[in-house]
């Protein structure tokens, strides 16, 4: 750095100019002193032009999908995407919102894309969306269910952290909706792997407070900080049966009393870890559906 080092030496000598000078005032006290030859001033270099990395770095071909978008300026839009290596990130599309973009009939939320983009802040510019299809639409109350998956993601998954075995499950999900399997089913088996993958959900196989594994037989609370423990008279958390707990580590929720139990079990978790912040499809869908 030229001129960094050039205001260090400054402090510590005089400087061509400043020599100059004193040297003119010299001449002009003694009329005999010799004549002041004048010093060029040294060419400043031209300055460099700095590097932007957040240009510099580049994805392509990462699949994703579309789980919220809004409106940004006049012709733009912000797009929160849930990515199989990158996780949930947010990208600017610009000129998205113009009548004849392209974008416009690419971001649609359930659709397997393959994106691009660039920079590493926390909203990255789309350098290209292409549709790659494999999955059947969502309607009437599936694409409900789809849209409370996109929420819970939104909700709970924090942006920058991949988790591809969650991206599989999603595909899964949505696959699994799309061709009228129970929807409350699929719904449990994404909620459990959702909070299996993000780290706050332990093995349910084993007691927490014994280190034993679950007895089909007991009845137990689950501590949404510590996983299953023996139900108490005073506990106010749902009681479910080991058998409960077993059958959804397994996803197996062909007992009625599993799917009873585990339903109630996962409005109590979710509520938790959101700390109670609502989930507006899913009001819609206990309305609608009973789920």
């Amino acid at each position: 750095m030229p001129a960094l080092s050039a205001d260090v030496s400054s402090q510590n000598e005089s400087s061509p100019g400043e020599q100059t000078a004193l040297r003119a005032e010299e001449s002009a006290a003694d009329p005999s002193a010799a004549p002041v030859e004048k010093v060029a001033k040294p060419a400043k270099a031209a300055p460099r032009r700095a590097r932007n990395p957040e240009k510099e770095f580049r994805i392509a071909g990462q699949p994703g999908f579309v789980l919220h978008s809004y409106p940004y300026k006049e012709t733009s839009l912000i797009v929160d995407v849930f990515t199989r290596d990158h996780g949930r990130i947010a990208l600017v599309a610009k000129g998205a919102k113009r009548p004849h973009s392209q974008l416009r009939g690419v971001l649609q939320t359930f659709q397997p894309l393959s994106v691009g983009w660039s920079g590493k802040a926390e909203v990255r510019t789309l350098t290209a969306a292409e549709w790659v299809g494999g999955l059947l639409p969502l309607e009437k109350s599936a694409l409900l269910c789809g849209f409370y998956l996109n929420e819970l993601l939104v909700k709970l998954l924090a942006r920058d952290d991949p988790h591809p075995a969650l991206f599989d499950h999603y595909i899964s999900a949505l696959n699994q909706l799309a061709h009228d399997e129970p929807a409350a089913i699929v719904l449990r088996k994404f909620e459990r792997a959702l909070l299996q993958e993000t780290g706050v959900a332990s093995d349910w196989r084993v007691c927490a407070a014994s280190g034993k594994a679950i007895a089909l037989e007991q009845i137990y609370v689950l501590d949404p900080e510590r996983g299953p423990r023996p139900a108490r008279p005073s506990d106010v958390w749902p009681r479910v049966s080991g058998k409960t707990l077993l059958d959804m580590e397994n996803e197996d929720y062909s007992d009625a009393q599993t799917q009873t139990q585990s339903k109630f079990l996962m409005r109590f978790l979710l509520a938790h870890h959101l700390n109670g912040a609502p989930l507006n499809t899913r009001q819609i869908l206990i309305d609608l559906l009973q789920l």
